[in-house]
């Protein structure tokens, strides 16, 4: 089993990576939480899979209560969120209790926004099903749902109890949504990592399989040094959202039904790669080598047809804004990022 700690001034907590975790999850649970009453929130795809595999490991030991929502990004809104309070509350759920976030980035974001908001605050941990989950929404405390005008504009701040990886439930992840996974792990290449970047353009499809648990805690150990130097994301952290900014202006563009997350994020980073180089900021080829790997983990990197006053519209309303300014994230080559500030009426050279 692999370790990390995210050591941070109010809270600390574990992540633990092991293949085959979930197996005796029961146990390892029981180690940190004494009280009766447990609630996990999936989505019918994993409870299909994995429901009775975890409520078997619980139901001996603790009050079960499932709540299950519909796969996709549209459970991250605010009628999905109030039917949860909903049934939370039904379960008569305290504050003592435990929340389960088991499934991929939107249950965990979704779940970590119900915990830190009912009753003033429940513990929660977090089991990520999914490569993206594993890898970066499941660490960091970012919890929030969407709104119609964007992406996680209603969110908070809300670490989890624990977090539980488990790389065996890939084997069922759909090569899709696997994928995109894979441009988050190729984001932390790019940001940090240079030798996780040329590793992945290296491996074979059967050795990245056989590298996944190295994979998944190289970089889950670049967010938490990143978090542990900037939990509130005001400064370092906003590195982590390289490829972000234009990645959701894509997915809100199209309704987050055409593009996942990840494959959202390939674009914008493949995109501001391009950019970054026509201003003499990145070093040349870089693009065509974050092309090449784009496209050896089947992920897009060409920018569909957008109005540009819709895109600057949308980044608007981006988080790293900070009044008349704006942060973008570029990179110079290859495992050396950084944060360019710009004026809003600058954006365009960006985009």
């Amino acid at each position: 089993m692999s370790t990390l700690k995210v050591n941070l001034p109010q809270k600390s907590y574990p992540i633990w990576i092991q293949k085959g975790i979930l197996n005796h999850i029961g146990q390892e649970i029981k180690k940190i939480y004494k009280n009766r009453k447990i609630a996990i929130i999936t989505d019918f795809n994993v409870e299909k899979l994995y429901g009775e595999r975890i409520k078997e490991q619980l139901s001996t030991d603790f009050e079960i209560k499932m709540i299950v929502v519909e796969p996709g990004e549209k459970s991250k809104s605010i009628d999905v969120l109030q039917n949860v309070y909903n049934e939370l509350l039904e379960f008569e759920i305290t504050r003592g209790d435990l929340i389960i976030a088991f499934g991929g980035g939107v249950v965990g974001d979704l779940t970590g926004f119900a915990a830190a908001t009912l009753l003033r605050g429940i513990s929660f941990i977090q089991v990520p099903t999914s490569l993206l989950a594993q890898i970066d929404s499941s660490v960091g405390g970012k919890v929030a749902v969407n709104l119609p005008k964007g992406k996680n504009l209603v969110g908070n701040f809300y670490h989890p109890k624990a977090v539980f990886i488990d790389p065996d439930v890939l084997k069922t992840l759909d090569k899709r949504f696997f994928s995109d996974g894979m441009a988050e792990v190729i984001k932390y290449g790019c940001i940090r990592d240079q030798k996780l970047f040329d590793d992945l353009l290296s491996y074979t499809e059967e050795e990245l399989f056989e590298h996944i648990e190295e994979i998944i805690y190289t970089c889950c150990h670049i967010k938490k040094s990143i978090v542990e130097r900037d939990e509130l994301d005001t400064g370092e952290r906003m590195l982590l959202n390289f490829g972000h900014t234009l990645g959701h202006a894509v997915e809100k563009h199209y309704k987050y039904e055409k593009y996942t997350h990840g494959e959202a994020v390939a674009i914008g980073m493949y995109h501001i790669t391009k950019k970054g180089e026509a201003l003499g900021i990145t070093d040349r080829t870089t693009a065509e080598r974050l092309k090449e790997i784009l496209c050896k983990y089947h992920l897009p990197y060409e920018m569909p047809t957008m109005d540009q006053e819709e895109i600057i519209k949308i980044i608007g309303l981006d988080k790293k804004n900070k009044g008349q300014y704006m942060n973008i994230i570029l990179i110079k080559k290859i495992g050396e990022s950084f944060i360019q500030k710009i004026h809003r009426k600058d954006i365009v050279a960006y985009i």
